[in-house]
């Protein structure tokens, strides 16, 4: 069986480059989660490493299969130089040790809520994930490891965290784009609900 990690990161740099930094975190009884930082122009993404390490299993499953199972990383992307984004690193790693930690399937569509602001001073606590295979394609494993996902990370607001619950992601995603929001402005202000 190949280990996932290298053939992860090789992916992520084929589709952003060089990462210019890098920091890990452990949690008990978890694998290590490293968050690499990519800088492209005005952009600057932040990627798990490790999430994939391991397929997602159903948390009401007797026994996590090693072997089959979803896989996926987590990438988010923000405007450089207007917060203190770096600070995301280790909400990030919460986020991508949570199939470990609470046994849930990370998916398009599902809301991720860390409790606290994203990083200093940000109006988000919460983000969306969105579709994969836009900015990083799927990487395929060999045959029986499911492909592994790179999920974007859209951030919400508290107000829009709520709306998506009751409206779904669809709506939230439509509402969005009706509004031409810059979903990697680090400081925006929620999108008109009513």
């Amino acid at each position: 069986m190949a280990d996932v990690l290298p053939l992860v990161e090789a992916r992520l740099r084929s589709a952003l480059g060089e990462p210019d930094a890098r920091a890990a975190v452990t949690f008990l009884g978890t694998d290590r989660i490293e968050v690499l930082r990519f800088q492209e122009g005005d952009i600057v993404r932040y990627a798990t490493l490790g999430m994939s390490a391991q397929p997602m299993s159903d948390p009401t499953a007797v026994l996590a299969d090693p072997v089959k199972g979803p896989r996926a990383e987590l990438v988010l992307s923000v405007r450089a130089g207007l917060a203190d984004t770096d600070k995301v690193l280790r909400p990030l790693a919460v986020l991508a040790a949570s199939p470990q930690v609470e046994g849930v399937v990370v998916a398009p569509g599902a809301s991720l809520d860390v409790g606290e602001p994203l990083w200093p001073g940000a109006p988000f606590t919460s983000v969306l994930v969105a579709e994969p295979g836009g900015l990083i394609e799927d990487l395929e494993l060999d045959e029986p490891l499911d492909p592994v996902h790179f999920l974007p990370l859209l951030p919400m607001t508290p107000n829009e965290a709520a709306w998506k619950r009751v409206h779904g992601a669809q709506a939230l995603q439509e509402r969005w784009l009706t509004h031409g929001t810059d979903l990697r402005d680090p400081s925006r202000g929620s999108v008109p609900l009513e």
